[in-house]
């Protein structure tokens, strides 16, 4: 009887774990904003963003995006391009974290915004936040400190810091 009843009572608990471990491993949502340039060159001022920054600021958010659907803990929401720009009209990086919103209002838990700082045209350093969409707090960053190679190195940079600080 004994040796019944801890068979039903392990049964019982393996399935418990078994269910609780399936949905500790359910990807979370996750909306990835497009990556953004913050120019402190001495150039910035004379020579604008060009379409191979804007190139490479894209791969740098689709090189994101394919690790965090490739880690299987996240689950990416595809948004088409929308008003961004008008709720920060001067980047999400200087809205104080409304991406959060933005990324609740489009169903997703999770907002991560990616940014690159061009110290000059062969350097530059690279920020990742991610935010809880509910609260707007911080769940994860990572930074790369300084970084040598022009706008054509920035997805190598954005693949290292998901590699070694928000995958990790």
């Amino acid at each position: 009887m004994r040796v019944r009843i801890l068979t039903v009572l392990a049964a019982l608990l393996a399935g418990t774990c078994a269910f609780a471990h399936a949905q500790q491993t359910k990807p979370m949502s996750i909306e990835v904003f497009p990556f953004e340039l913050e120019d402190k060159s001495a150039g910035a001022g004379i020579i604008p963003p060009d379409d191979y920054d804007r190139r490479y600021l894209s791969e740098s958010a689709q090189v994101t995006k394919d690790m965090l659907s490739k880690s299987g803990r996240f689950s990416v929401i595809d948004v088409p391009a929308g008003n961004e720009q008008a709720a920060a009209p001067r980047g999400l990086r200087n809205c104080g974290g409304c991406e959060a919103s933005i990324a609740k209002a489009h169903g997703a838990s999770l907002a991560l915004l990616g940014i690159v700082t061009r110290v000059n045209r062969t350097e530059h350093t690279m920020f990742i936040r991610i935010l809880d969409a509910e609260t707007g707090k911080p769940v994860s960053s990572g930074f790369t400190n300084l970084r040598m190679g022009a706008n054509h190195a920035w997805p190598r940079s954005a693949k290292w810091l998901m590699t070694n600080r928000i995958l990790q």
